[in-house]
């Protein structure tokens, strides 16, 4: 009788069969259960998962093997492989359709809080204050010209056609305005 081993939905039949009994899986765990975890552990990239994974090889070995009946593998480390190989790859798949599944091992106090400080907050408002009032500073023409460009996002030419004049006008203006908010910024960190 031919041992079947198990990947999801199909059922492979190992072609050779030779008369080797798998009857002492504590024997058989003693002797391979180390390179099979350094097998996973290589192939996933994670020790525990690794870990569960090779224990759950001999649980499915376990699972063909019956002691009133000696099942035939033609070599039990490559079987062991397999089953590993094809239980690493049911991970792998299962990983890809949910990969929010492992998340809830992470603790909250281990991820970044990212947001903005109170005193972030607060610069961040002092400083489009300065913005502001250098843009009021501006000529209106060179004002619009700016708000259309950098806060609309209009490119060069499209505000050009808007406002009638040439690209190079525009872009004279733009830098102008970025050129007189620069200078004060600085005077306002001084």
């Amino acid at each position: 009788m031919s041992i079947i081993f198990d990947n999801s939905l199909k059922t492979h039949h190992l072609s050779q069969v030779c008369d080797l009994a798998i009857t002492d899986l504590k024997k058989l765990f003693q002797s391979h259960q180390r390179e099979l975890q350094i097998y996973l552990t290589r192939l996933l990239r994670d020790a525990d998962t690794a870990m569960d994974l090779t224990q759950e090889t001999f649980l499915r070995v376990s699972e063909h093997a019956s002691p009133d009946k000696a099942n035939k593998v033609t070599h039990v480390r490559s079987y062991l492989y397999r089953v590993a190989h094809n239980l690493a790859i049911d991970h792998v798949r299962a990983q890809k359709r949910n990969p929010i599944a492992g998340a809830n091992d992470i603790p909250l106090d281990v991820i970044p809080n990212n947001s903005p400080s109170p005193e972030q907050i607060v610069g961040g408002q002092s400083e489009l204050e300065y913005v502001r009032r250098a843009l009021d500073e501006l000529p209106d023409k060179t004002r619009k010209i700016f708000i259309l460009v950098r806060v609309e996002g209009l490119t060069y030419r499209e505000a050009a056609e808007q406002l009638g004049i040439s690209d190079s006008s525009v872009q004279k203006h733009v830098a102008r305005a970025i050129a007189h908010v620069m200078k004060r910024m600085r005077e306002s960190r001084s």
